[in-house]
């Protein structure tokens, strides 16, 4: 299992929200690309980056803070975060982005997903957030009827990469992810899947590890507070 350390962006800092409250953020760091460096020396393989204030604009708000990531470390990064049409993902794949993340319009335009999948397979990944097993899109602002689970059913013949399924509830909160939900989820479809929301503790990683059917996890406020030591964490998992 793949473990993800994750750089949210608001006004170009690194922040953590608290279940998606953009009025509970806290700030973490201002500089995203000295925090990339520590995470790839700690032996990230992968890095997880949200452009928060994109999210919610609908187009790129921190790209200056993305593209010093992207300058600052060799690993590859996925990014999610108001990426909403195909002149967008060609341009950050062109910049050296590994996988974006498509999330709103998974939901609202799920044409673009299939397009997007098809002209750059392995480089494209759904982001499905949920509260209450409903989806959530613009930024978690609006609810959706959709159901998490059919939403990942909808791209399972698209090629797409992988669903980051982030649990809204636990996001931030440090309570722990919802691993059954995360786990029925990766059964109900053959694509890999990632958990997103709640990682706290080392024994939270072993819990989704051991379901056997979890690709990855992401966690960002347990390595900020020192919860979660990022070395230890990426031996545990081996």
């Amino acid at each position: 299992m793949i473990l993800y350390p994750a750089i949210d962006l608001k006004d170009g800092a690194c922040v953590r929200l608290l279940r998606g409250d953009m009025e509970a953020a806290t700030v973490f760091g201002t500089d995203p690309a000295a925090q990339a460096r520590a995470f790839r020396d700690a032996g990230a393989r992968w890095l997880h980056l949200v452009d928060l204030n994109g999210a919610f604009a609908g187009q790129p708000v921190n790209g200056e803070a993305v593209r010093a990531v992207l300058g600052a470390v060799d690993i590859p990064v996925q990014l999610g975060g108001g990426i909403r049409d195909m002149a967008m993902i060609e341009a950050w794949l062109e910049h050296g982005v590994a996988r974006v993340i498509l999330g709103t319009v998974a939901v609202e335009n799920p044409s673009l997903v299939d397009e997007a999948a098809r002209r750059f397979p392995g480089q494209v990944a759904v982001g499905i957030d949920a509260r209450g097993g409903r989806v959530a899109t613009r930024g978690w602002a609006e609810e959706t009827e959709v159901v998490a689970t059919d939403l990942a059913r909808r791209f399972e013949d698209a090629g797409v990469a992988a669903i980051i399924y982030t649990d809204i509830d636990r996001d931030g909160a440090m309570q722990g992810p919802n691993v059954q939900a995360t786990a029925n989820l990766a059964r109900a479809v053959s694509m890999p899947v990632i958990a997103s929301g709640g990682v706290s503790r080392l024994a939270d990683l072993i819990e989704l590890r051991n379901t056997g059917v979890i690709a990855g996890a992401i966690s960002g406020r347990a390595l900020y507070d020192g919860a979660l030591d990022l070395a230890e964490a990426l031996a545990a998992l081996g």
